[in-house]
């Protein structure tokens, strides 16, 4: 059925259809699967060139095996106290953490963020990390190490000297300054190019037009993001409307 989990013979039907170059889309209509399903199982697999059939059947196993003992945890309580379904939860989390891996996070990065993201704190310490993900306190270490050097996450000490790992809404503002300005070095080696080559040369043309090109783009995207910034601190309406009740003391 096309809710259910994939069988081992659809794992082999995937297989193939990479081994033949199909497209994802084109692989899950002959699943009557949806796109994001085969996308999924692809990314959490080693990727179009390393995914195996039988390594993923096995991978797969493992997990469900994992997460049996898992869903009395602190962490699934919590999410049912709010009246989340765990199990929809743990498949959100997958289809999140493919996404960021598809948009060129390694794996380990994507799941930490991911982690944080669904956290209603929008924090985690490292000892929370390592605890959701099973996963070594060096693993955590370093996939932050580089979150953070994306602007993607930033570290705060708590009341009990811990580190704790947040995505602030201004995280989001600040990481799409900091990638619209990493074209600047590019901009810049492109006009110099312009220099050496000579300016009226096809190719100092080809690397002018390829500076300009950045420039607007840089220039479009930071001037959306200031104008966009402050939908980051949007409340809830709800939220809005208490906070706009009169104190009692006026009563």
């Amino acid at each position: 059925m096309p809710g259910g989990r994939l069988t081992h013979q659809e794992r082999q039907q995937i297989a193939l259809g990479l081994a033949d170059s199909l497209p994802y889309a084109e692989i899950a209509r002959r699943l009557d699967r949806p796109t994001s399903t085969v996308t999924r199982e692809v990314m959490r697999n080693g990727g179009p060139t390393a995914y195996r059939a039988d390594l993923a059947q096995r991978a797969t196993e493992r997990r469900a095996h994992r997460r049996r003992p898992a869903s009395s945890r602190g962490a699934d309580t919590a999410l049912q106290a709010h009246g989340r379904d765990a199990e929809a939860m743990a498949s959100y989390e997958e289809t999140l953490t493919t996404t960021l891996m598809g948009s060129g996070l390694p794996k380990m990065m994507a799941r930490v963020l991911t982690c944080l993201f669904t956290s209603d704190a929008g924090s985690l310490t490292a000892s929370d990390l390592v605890q959701r993900l099973q996963v070594s306190p060096a693993s955590i270490s370093k996939a932050v190490a580089f979150l953070e050097s994306q602007s993607l996450v930033r570290r705060e000490r708590d009341e009990r000297r811990r580190d704790r790992y947040v995505v602030g809404d201004e995280l989001f503002y600040q990481a799409t300054i900091a990638s619209a300005r990493s074209n600047d070095q590019l901009v810049e080696a492109a006009r110099q190019g312009v220099a050496v080559l000579g300016p009226h040369t096809p190719a100092a043309i080809r690397l002018e037009n390829v500076a300009r090109f950045l420039d607007f783009i840089s220039e479009s995207i930071i001037r959306a993001a200031e104008q966009a910034r402050e939908v980051l601190h949007t409340k809830p309406e709800t939220t809005s409307n208490h906070t706009a009740q009169p104190s009692p003391d006026h009563g």
